[in-house]
């Protein structure tokens, strides 16, 4: 714990807690504008799928791909979805160029937070391969107690990924919170009946985000440290 972490405190809001579950892709990580962007070039490489808005494109942030893929496009057929997945993939990982990194100050709000004594999750729509490629990259795997994704369990807002993480931290859904920028992730807390905190630097604007009835709607992750 470095001398920095100690002289923080948290937010009176978190107190009530022992666990912090974080929605990763406009929550923890700016990644929004590589997912839009990789996902107009999906769509232009597989070639039988429409052309849809940058905002409508954000509304699939949080889901798992086979979800994404039938909210965005419910009347395209079923057979292109394996095209369309691979072009996104190759775009995301390879191809584009578009900056994806931390928002500023959350790796260390996130260190405090461990330094504070609270336990640490991650509830993603990301892919497994994807979610520990990006704790890799920005050196934040040793910050999480665990992590659940999409391939591995349901996608949101089924509670199963957090209540797989009550099970896994043995914290009670009274004792967790969930951090979150979209409608998804507050209708993924409210279906485990555990609290949520709204993020409005992501995807979903603050009257999207309150009527989930979150205990707060901050602007950065940063509030969260005093």
């Amino acid at each position: 714990m470095s001398e920095g972490e100690q002289s923080l405190s948290v937010h009176p809001l978190l107190r009530p807690y022992s666990l912090l579950i974080f929605d990763w892709d406009g929550t923890v990580m700016d990644s929004i504008g590589r997912i839009v962007s990789s996902l107009e070039a999906a769509a232009a490489l597989t070639g039988h799928l429409p052309t849809l808005a940058p905002e409508q494109l954000k509304q699939m942030i949080g889901l798992s791909l086979e979800k994404g893929y039938s909210l965005l496009y419910p009347d395209a057929d079923p057979k292109w979805y394996p095209h369309w997945i691979a072009h996104y993939r190759q775009q995301f990982v390879h191809d584009n160029p578009t900056p994806c990194q931390l928002y500023p100050g959350v790796n260390a709000t996130l260190r405090a937070l461990r330094s504070n004594g609270f336990k640490l999750a991650v509830a993603t729509g990301k892919s497994r391969a994807g979610l520990d490629r990006a704790l890799a990259e920005t050196g934040t795997a040793d910050l999480f107690d665990v992590t659940r994704c999409a391939d591995e369990t349901a996608s949101k807002p089924d509670p199963m990924m957090i209540e797989e993480i009550l099970t896994q931290t043995g914290v009670g859904a009274a004792q967790a919170l969930m951090v979150g920028d979209t409608h998804h992730d507050m209708q993924l807390a409210a279906n485990a009946m555990v609290d949520r905190l709204g993020v409005t630097w992501g995807v979903h604007d603050q009257n999207t985000l309150q009527a989930y009835a979150p205990i707060a709607v901050v602007d950065s992750l940063n509030r969260l440290i005093l």
